[in-house]
C-alpha cells in the first residue's frame, strides 16, 4: 500500500513521532495506522505522543559564538524546573552547536538534518528521544546565524538563558575594548529591546501610520487642535522623536551613561575613537523565552489534590 502525506501526518499528530518515523513506520506495516502506532511505540518513538498536546512556553535561549559567526537558538519545555535541569541544558547546548554547523535555514530543513552527535538520527528524532528522556514536551522554536563578513560577532546571555543575545558589528580591530562595547550594547538590547538599529530602518508606512495616529489625538483635543498647522507638524515630529528614542538602538538612552543622557551613537563614537577604529552595527537578534507563546496557566492546588487521590 503506497504510504501518503496525509497518512503520515495522521500518524505524526497521533502520536507525536517525527515526520520520517512515521514514514517508516507506515511503510514497514503496509498502511496500517493502528500498527504503525505500535511499531512506533515498540521503538520508544511514540513516547512524546500523550505530551503533544501540552503547552511548552519555558526553556532557554542559548548562544554559540565562534570567531566572526554566531548562532542564538531557543528551546522551550514546560516547566521552568526542567530548564534549569543539567540534562536539558546540555541537549539545548548541542542543538546550538547543531545550528551554528549548519547551512540550512529554514526550521523544516534543520528538523530533517542528521543529528551530528549521532548520525542515525535526524534533529527531530533526537528531540523525540529527549522528550522520553526529560519527561515533558520540548520544542526547538527557532534559531539565526550571523556572520560578520568585516567585524565580528559578540554574544551576551542574560538570567542562565532566559534573554539572549547576538549583535554583528563590522569593525576594523578585534581586541579587547571593542569587544567590551559591543558586549554592553548587547546588553542594552537585552535590557531595552529595541526594534531597529537606526531611524533608516523604520519602515515609512510605520512612520505615516503613527503620524496618522497622532493628528487624530490633536484633532480630538479641544486646546492642541486650535494650534496653528506649523505648531502640530511640531509637536507630532516631536513625539515621533520621542517614539523613536524607544525602538531605535542608537537613538537609546545608553543604560550606563554617567550623565543619563548620551546615546547608544554617541557612546560607540566615543569608543571607537579611543580605539581609533570605527564600530558599526550592523545586524542583532534578541531572543526572551517564551516571548509571544501562551503560558501555562497551572493550578498547582488542584494539581496536589489530583495526586494525592
Amino acid at each position: 500500500m503506497a504510504v501518503t502525506a496525509a497518512m503520515v501526518k495522521k500518524l505524526r499528530e497521533q502520536t507525536g513521532a517525527g515526520m520520517m518515523d512515521c514514514k517508516k513506520a507506515l511503510s514497514a506495516v503496509d498502511g496500517d495506522m493502528d500498527k504503525a502506532v505500535e511499531f512506533l511505540r515498540e521503538k520508544g518513538l511514540a513516547a512524546a505522543a500523550k505530551k503533544a498536546g501540552r503547552i511548552a512556553a519555558e526553556g532557554l535561549t542559548k548562544t554559540l559564538v565562534e570567531g566572526s559567526k554566531g548562532v542564538i537558538v531557543e528551546v522551550n519545555s514546560e516547566t521552568d524546573f526542567v530548564a534549569k535541569n543539567a540534562k536539558f541544558q546540555a541537549y539545548v547546548a548541542d542543538v546550538a552547536r547543531q545550528a551554528l554547523d549548519s547551512s540550512v535555514e529554514t526550521m523544516e530543513d534543520f528538523m530533517a538534518e542528521k543529528w551530528e552527535k549521532d548520525p542515525q538520527y535526524t534533529v527531530e528524532q533526537e528531540l523525540s528521544e529527549q522528550i522520553s528522556v526529560i519527561g515533558e514536551k520540548l520544542s526547538i522554536r527557532r534559531f539565526e546565524r550571523l556572520e560578520a563578513k568585516d567585524g565580528l560577532v559578540v554574544d551576551y546571555v542574560h538570567g542562565g538563558g532566559r534573554i539572549s543575545v547576538l549583535v554583528e558589528a563590522d569593525s576594523t580591530a578585534d581586541n579587547e575594548a571593542v569587544r567590551e562595547a559591543l558586549k554592553n550594547v548587547a546588553m542594552q538590547i537585552a535590557a531595552l529591546h529595541p526594534q531597529y538599529i537606526t531611524r533608516d530602518e523604520v519602515p515609512a508606512d510605520y512612520m505615516e501610520h503613527e503620524r496618522e495616529i497622532l493628528m487624530a489625538q490633536i484633532q480630538n483635543d479641544p486646546k492642541e487642535s486650535q494650534k496653528p498647522e506649523k505648531v502640530i507638524k511640531g509637536i507630532i515630529e516631536g513625539r515621533i522623536s520621542k517614539e523613536m528614542k524607544d525602538i531605535c538602538l542608537m537613538d537609546q538612552v545608553y543604560v550606563r551613561a554617567e550623565d543619563g543622557k548620551q546615546s547608544v551613537a554617541k557612546y560607540l563614537q566615543q569608543v571607537s575613537k579611543e580605539a581609533g577604529t570605527p564600530i558599526n552595527v550592523t545586524k542583532f537578534v534578541r531572543y526572551e523565552t517564551g516571548e509571544g507563546l501562551q503560558k501555562r496557566d497551572d493550578d498547582f492546588a488542584a494539581e496536589v489534590a489530583k495526586q494525592m487521590q
